[in-house]
């Protein structure tokens, strides 16, 4: 990091507050990339700030939720001046339905400074997928799909069409013989079972990897000092679109230039795309309505 990045941090050590393992994946990319030195802080629920399984909803967004983290780490280690903590979101993919979709967050706080700064990396590159089983064979075809045991699958009771974690909850699954038990024991009690790949950091490896690349970004991002201010983070804020195409020169939907901001001093700089000025006519709303 350069010296003008280095005077917004105040300590090169830092806390993440996880209970799943995201030391290990989080840790060696900030030692590398940053030069900060990570350990995990102790007696932390993160479950209280929102569990994949439904036991406790998330209250607000995934930066909501790890903000609540960090708090909560400054508070169980008053010593600690920079605290990190990560937050995942998963669903559907915006633009294409049926595909999954994973939001990963790295937020990282000094409280000495004031400084606050998040890395994300999201994508489709994740095995986030749920099925109703009412047999327990359909149960443990849908987790061997899912690349259980290595990748963790969680067993929850149904109500009406939608799972119900508050009926039945089984998260410990480590074979397939617990999971054929945990399978029958939520269809006896409601007909059915609810199964979803478990997206806690330490069950799911394609989820370790978003998480790696979000901690990557959260380096890149230290590593972008404000022109004005050198506050680091100096990114892309939005795009402009309006590339024209190749054959009629119509503006297209295409990224002609970014906007890079400064969330510190609002520094807005506009910076072109270099390498091909036209769009191809395939992208254009008159060649190709």
């Amino acid at each position: 990091m350069s010296e003008a990045g280095r005077r917004w941090l105040s300590d090169d050590v830092a806390g993440l507050v996880t209970m799943h393992g995201k030391e290990a994946v989080i840790g060696p990319v900030l030692a590398e990339g940053a030069g900060i030195s990570l350990f995990r802080v102790p007696d932390v629920d993160t479950d209280a700030f929102g569990t994949f399984s439904r036991e406790v909803e998330r209250p607000g967004t995934a930066l909501d939720a790890a903000r609540a983290k960090i708090r909560a780490g400054f508070a169980a280690s008053p010593a600690t001046r920079i605290m990190v903590a990560s937050e995942g979101a998963f669903g559907p993919h915006p633009a294409i339905p049926l595909l999954p979709f994973g939001d990963e967050l790295v937020l990282l706080v000094d409280r000495e400074t004031g400084f606050e700064l998040a890395g994300r990396h999201a994508g489709p590159e994740t095995n986030f997928a749920h099925w109703r089983a009412r047999d327990v064979e359909t149960a443990l075809d849908f987790a061997r799909r899912c690349g259980f045991p290595e990748h963790g699958v969680i067993v929850l009771g149904v109500r009406g069409e939608a799972p119900a974690p508050d009926v039945f909850c089984e998260k410990a699954l480590e074979d397939e013989a617990a999971l054929a038990a945990a399978a029958a024991e939520a269809i006896a009690l409601t007909g059915a079972a609810f199964l979803e790949t478990d997206m806690r950091s330490h069950r799911n490896p394609t989820r370790q990897e978003s998480i790696r690349r979000a901690a990557q970004d959260l380096v890149r991002r230290l590593h972008s000092p404000c022109p004005a201010c050198t506050r680091p983070g100096f990114d892309r804020i939005r795009r402009i679109p309006g590339l024209p195409c190749a054959d009629c020169g119509t503006p297209t939907e295409v990224t002609t230039a970014w906007v890079l901001g400064c969330e510190g001093c609002g520094l807005e700089e506009t910076r072109r795309i270099a390498g091909e000025p036209w769009a191809d006519p395939g992208a254009c709303p008159s060649c190709n309505p």
